[in-house]
């Protein structure tokens, strides 16, 4: 059988947005390639999968990040750090620039986040709203976002960024409803960043895969400095949706909310806590995003309710299994893939 030459790569592929992004071109019948730190991790992931390419790469090495593009057409990049470490943000994306220009790549498309905002400065975000980070993880995300901006204005490469808000579904351990989740189905207390009851939104990972697949397709998307949002369904909370997952249960489930003075407290055991000090920001002055931009240039955009994605999370950790992978197979935690 003739392989067909993959025109997209994914970088960063093996996290939940990366196989959001998969799902979504396996389902059209696209060939792709996946590009990870783990050849065995990744065979795993995607293997079954006869459309995708499996590739490796040391993302500290601008050569390697050339061989992993060779031939690739559009790169979506979606590498992700430890919380901890987020100064490499900008060092990986210089490399991987580098890298993709020498290969030939024709466009890059940096999934990113609302970080370099800062604080909110409208009730609603548009992409022009200033980007003034008051965080090191903010500055860090807009060194990022520069590197690759800068890039695209000097004409070396095309570039658009698509900003996301917090995201949650099915296996998606990151998420801060995961606990919840859990607590809901297995029992044990839900351990919220507090306050919940104030304005937030999520998108929910499965509904991300299409937008990109169909984003990579619109050349208008791309240019010297493009940047889109991709919005949540609405405006909710962490409130609504932990009484939403106690409506679908049927029963109460134990609360435990964490301010920040608590998690400068649990931030002394606990690393990953620590560092989330410095954005408690967002759960008290809300980025909520506006993401007319990108429906005007690419259509109606398909968002899955707030009831269903829980539906779904919770239906998910009842059945032990992580996100459907590209292909249609899913996979257990009994298997010890998780």
């Amino acid at each position: 059988m003739d392989i067909q030459p993959s025109r997209i790569a994914l970088f960063g592929a093996a996290g939940v947005i990366g196989q959001s992004v998969a799902s979504a071109l396996s389902a059209q019948g696209r060939h792709y390639r996946v590009v990870g730190r783990s050849e065995s991790s990744m065979r795993r992931q995607f293997g079954h999968d006869a459309l995708a390419e499996v590739k490796t790469w040391d993302p500290d090495s601008p050569a390697s990040v050339q061989a992993a593009a060779e031939g690739i057409e559009t790169l979506v990049y979606m590498v992700g750090v430890d919380y901890w470490r987020f100064e490499l943000h900008p060092a990986l994306m210089r490399k991987t620039i580098d890298g993709a220009i020498a290969a030939g790549v024709k466009r890059i498309l940096l999934i990113g986040t609302v970080y370099p905002y800062g604080l909110p400065q409208t009730p609603t975000i548009r992409e022009d709203h200033p980007r003034e980070p008051h965080t090191f993880k903010g500055r860090m995300r807009k060194a990022q976002e520069d590197l690759l901006l800068e890039a695209a204005t000097e004409g070396k490469i095309e570039a658009a960024v698509l900003r996301l808000p917090d995201f949650y579904g099915p296996g998606v351990e990151a998420s801060f409803l995961h606990g919840a989740a859990q607590a809901a189905i297995n029992g044990g207390t839900a351990d919220l960043i507090g306050p919940i009851d104030t304005p937030h939104e999520f998108v929910f990972v499965p509904d991300v895969g299409p937008v990109v697949a169909r984003l990579i397709d619109t050349p208008e998307a791309f240019g010297g400095r493009r940047v889109w949002h991709l919005a949540g369904v609405g405006v909710t909370s962490q409130q609504a949706l932990f009484e939403e997952m106690q409506r679908q249960v049927g029963h109460p489930i134990k609360l435990r909310v964490a301010g920040k003075t608590m998690l400068r407290v649990l931030g002394l055991f606990k690393p990953m806590l620590r560092e989330m000090v410095e954005m408690h920001y967002l759960q008290t002055h809300p980025v909520l995003m506006d993401d007319g931009a990108l429906q005007r240039l690419i259509g109606p955009i398909r968002k899955t309710p707030y009831a269903e994605g829980i539906r779904q999370t919770l239906q998910a950790v009842r059945d032990g299994v992580e996100p459907t992978p590209p292909g249609g197979a899913r996979r257990a935690k009994a298997a010890g893939i998780a």
